[in-house]
């Protein structure tokens, strides 16, 4: 691994790589590199935002498979099938794992951006009949409150302009574009078939315009 990978950086847009270390996992042997940034106009308004980047192999070689993924506790640790962020995530691993080569960045943006609690409470909506967009809306927020201006920085902290983005969200596709990276090829990411998730993955398709060959 080059040497600039073990080294503290600081991009233009003051997104700092905080750490890096050898991070072993049942997909194989990953490099983790931690990151923080402020976003937003004006000292006043900016907002801090941490991820961190799961990076293996050779980036440079060619444009290198990349998934961006939110924080999901309910899904990634806990195995919720209410929702399908952790097939996606282990889907992601093995993936990038089969190449030999690829970057996991992974937001802190749990509830697409509204937080832990509020995810929850959204949850006791949703069970009340209402969807994902409806129950954030009732609860005051947007339907979708992440804006995926970090993962950009974080691709241009290592190196890398060009990708092949593992998402079926449009919306990742054009904030890496406005974030200066080249997406020269969109994945699909498409999970099995879950009862459990049937309602949560129309709302995504019919609502926020995630793309899905087989729905």
């Amino acid at each position: 691994m080059p040497d600039r990978y073990n080294s503290v950086v600081t991009t233009s847009n003051s997104v700092r790589q905080l750490a890096a270390a050898d991070f072993p996992t049942r997909w194989g042997k990953f490099r983790i590199f931690g990151f923080n940034g402020k976003f937003g106009k004006g000292s006043g308004q900016q907002r801090e935002e941490t991820a961190v980047a799961l990076v293996m192999g050779d980036l440079k070689a060619t444009p290198p498979l990349v998934r961006i993924h939110s924080q999901c506790l309910t899904g990634d640790v806990f195995g919720s099938l209410r929702c399908d962020c952790r097939q996606q995530l282990e889907m992601a691993l093995s993936m990038i794992a089969q190449r030999g080569a690829g970057v996991l960045i992974y937001e802190q943006q749990e509830g697409r951006g509204i937080g832990l609690m509020a995810k929850l409470q959204a949850y006791e909506l949703q069970d009340a009949g209402l969807d994902t967009v409806e129950a954030n809306e009732r609860l005051g927020f947007k339907a979708d409150h992440r804006e995926f201006g970090l993962p950009a920085e974080i691709l241009k902290a290592l190196g890398v302009s060009q990708v092949r983005l593992l998402s079926n969200n449009p919306d990742k596709v054009a904030a890496l574009e406005r974030g200066g990276i080249q997406v020269i090829e969109r994945v699909p990411c498409e999970v099995s078939d879950n009862p459990h998730a049937e309602d949560y993955l129309k709302t995504k398709k019919e609502k926020l315009g995630h793309l899905f060959s087989s729905r």
